[in-house]
């Protein structure tokens, strides 16, 4: 028996399956049933609740139609199929049995098979829903759409799938030579980044889980800023990040609902931790109310964009009024301290969720003066560079330029950052050293990872941390700290953490490797490379890391291959593991297309552009011209 199926990549509202099989030492009958399934429900539904609530079903000779509602959210989907059958390739005349229940289409058919003779049946899908068509539109565009795929057939199908995979992976892929587990991790994880987000429709975003588990129910994270516009900005076209940068925009008045509903006003806006269509699905307070951190990477992502895109017309068609939104956010939930004469953030849980409720927390105060300081760079630009924009803003926003940016530049001259003077090292938060300091590696292994085996009470009251949180500042705004810098925080924080997040292994590795530990980073890449397909968490059950998987791509891209954009220039500092006797990665900076090849001894950067591009290699100027090559020693 062979059997192949996908959801195309071309065009996609449509999937199709091929069932072949093939008599070896038998004579007989052969039947095979093809059918939608609307029976269907959630692995953690209560009491058998199902899903769906179906609405229309239909079969006949050749093909089936069914249409179903979600129940909360009136989202309606219509599949269509239509399927041919043969044997040794001439198509069969077999009648088939109509089936149609209640929340069940399909048709079956039997024929009789001879030995050696081989069966195949093909199954063409369409797919519709409220989110493209009108409620009265989905069943004739579903069938439509089955039709069309039945026509084109299964292997010009496959082929047009093939070919738009191959234009994903030319840009994408990265080679990894003498290391079968770590080239299996990263392009496991490539591929699903690939097939979660093709970066097409301004409505979507990225799941943690994507397509591979019910967790998080498809809904959007910081995550997405963080972790997966770094991979879609060096590997896809700028409109893709782009999509995802519109995507927040668009929730812009519900981030400043959101901020309303606890107490902000004029415009502040809080974007949601979790949600499906700008509103807040997370309900837990000390993440939906405390863990606001998640407004800084959203305003870091716009930074990324025109950083790596050069798009500086983003700022003022959508980037400034997001960025305005989340200041205004910021400067009123901020507080200033008459004790230390400072202005202080209280009542916040930072990257590290094993800490809720705290005061200060280092990531999250930095993130917010950053923005602060990046918000009045960026209405200066447009104000410079498009007056009559500016003047729309001002309008539109109710923007009292002299006295918000005069309060925000006092915020950022004045704000508390705790930092231990004897260890010279920037503090998680206040108070962190108040707790007893251990170290992951004094864990008994049979209670990790420690949120399947400890009280939360135990969790918040140890001093260890989930992943990144003082580090992941270090590693965002890396180039306003020395190596050296980075290096204390790194031995400091690091060996309390038991990267019990998806997200954690990925920032260390980075950073492990600009600080010359290249041990620690290839074992930190390995982790979040095979993160899922080694299931280091014991969670895969619940689907793959999704978002965490554009970690693997970054720790080998902006962690080995050194890769920085900084003041409009992009930088390559290499280094390989002592396990790898070569990698090459593909990225694209500004419309310029590179591919850049390491391998002990040298770097080879490979143009692919139409002009000449200039980047700095080991802090060397580099040229290269269109379609030519530099090799520079290491």
């Amino acid at each position: 028996m062979r059997s192949r199926r996908f959801v195309s990549m071309a065009d996609t509202e449509n999937g199709a399956i091929r069932y072949e099989v093939t008599a070896l030492n038998f004579s007989g009958s052969i039947s095979f049933c093809t059918y939608i399934d609307g029976d269907i429900k959630n692995e953690d539904s209560n009491y058998d609740e199902k899903f769906w609530n179906i609405l229309d079903v239909n079969a006949s000779e050749g093909g089936a139609y069914l249409e179903s509602q979600t129940k909360k959210s009136d989202f309606r989907v219509g599949i269509a199929m239509k399927y041919r059958t043969s044997v040794n390739g001439k198509k069969t005349q077999s009648k088939p049995e109509v089936i149609q229940l209640a929340k069940w289409v399909g048709n079956k058919i039997t024929f009789e098979l001879k030995e050696g003779q081989t069966a195949c049946m093909e199954k063409y899908v369409g797919v519709t829903s409220s989110l493209n068509y009108a409620a009265d539109q989905l069943k004739s565009n579903a069938e439509e759409l089955a039709s069309y795929a039945y026509h084109k057939g299964f292997d010009q199908l496959f082929t047009d799938h093939q070919k738009k995979w191959a234009e994903k992976w030319v840009h994408s892929d990265i080679k990894i030579k003498g290391d079968v587990a770590a080239q299996q991790g990263i392009r496991f994880n490539i591929f699903h980044l690939n097939q979660t987000y093709t970066g097409e429709d301004e409505r979507l975003n990225v799941g943690p889980k994507g397509f591979t588990g019910e967790k998080y129910g498809g809904t959007t994270y910081w995550d997405t800023e963080a972790y997966c516009v770094p991979f879609f900005l060096m590997t896809a076209p700028p409109e893709v990040t782009r999509q995802l940068l519109i995507y927040r925009y668009k929730h812009l008045p519900r981030a400043i609902e959101n901020a309303e509903k606890l107490g902000f006003n004029k415009g502040a806006a809080l974007y949601p931790m979790v949600t499906a269509n700008g509103e807040e699905c997370h309900n837990e307070w000390e993440i939906t109310f405390e863990e606001i951190h998640r407004n800084g990477a959203i305003a870091f992502a716009i930074h990324n964009y025109i950083r790596h895109t050069g798009d500086k017309n983003y700022l003022a068609e959508y980037g400034i009024e997001v960025l305005v939104g989340i200041s205004r956010f910021w400067s009123q939930r901020i507080t200033f301290s008459e004790a230390r004469k400072k202005y202080v953030m209280l009542g916040v849980t930072g990257p590290n969720e094993y800490e809720n409720n705290v005061n200060n927390n280092w990531y999250t105060n930095k993130m917010a003066t950053w923005c602060l300081q990046y918000t009045m760079e960026s209405l200066e630009y447009v104000k410079q560079n498009n007056p009559d924009r500016f003047e729309e803003l001002v309008t539109k926003l109710k923007l009292n330029e002299e006295h918000e940016t005069q309060r925000w530049k006092d915020i950022v001259a004045k704000m508390h950052f705790p930092f231990n003077e004897e260890l010279q090292v920037h503090m998680q938060q206040d108070g962190f050293m108040d707790k007893e300091q251990l170290m992951a590696a004094d864990l008994d292994p049979t209670q990790r990872p420690i949120n399947q085996h400890w009280s939360w009470d135990r969790i918040l009251r140890s001093n260890f941390i989930k992943q990144a949180d003082t580090l992941q500042g270090m590693y965002v705004l890396e180039e306003e700290f020395s190596t050296e810098e980075i290096e204390r925080n790194f031995n400091f924080y690091e060996p309390r953490t038991v990267h019990e997040s998806s997200l954690s292994p990925c920032v260390h590795s980075i950073l492990a490797t600009k600080i010359g530990r290249i041990d620690k980073a290839y074992e930190m890449y390995l982790r979040t490379s095979r993160l899922d397909l080694d299931d280091y968490n014991a969670e895969v059950h619940e689907g793959l890391h999704i978002t965490s998987m554009a970690g693997t791509w970054m720790s080998i891209v902006e962690g080995f291959g050194g890769k920085r954009a900084y003041d409009e220039k992009l930088y390559l500092n290499p280094d390989i593991p002592s396990q790898w006797e070569e990698y090459a990665f593909r990225i694209t900076f500004k419309g310029n297309d590179l591919e850049v090849r390491v391998s002990e001894t040298e770097v080879e950067i490979i143009s692919h552009a139409k002009k000449t591009i200039q980047l700095y290699v080991y802090k060397q100027l580099v040229t290269v011209e269109p379609q030519q090559s530099q090799t520079i020693s290491r």
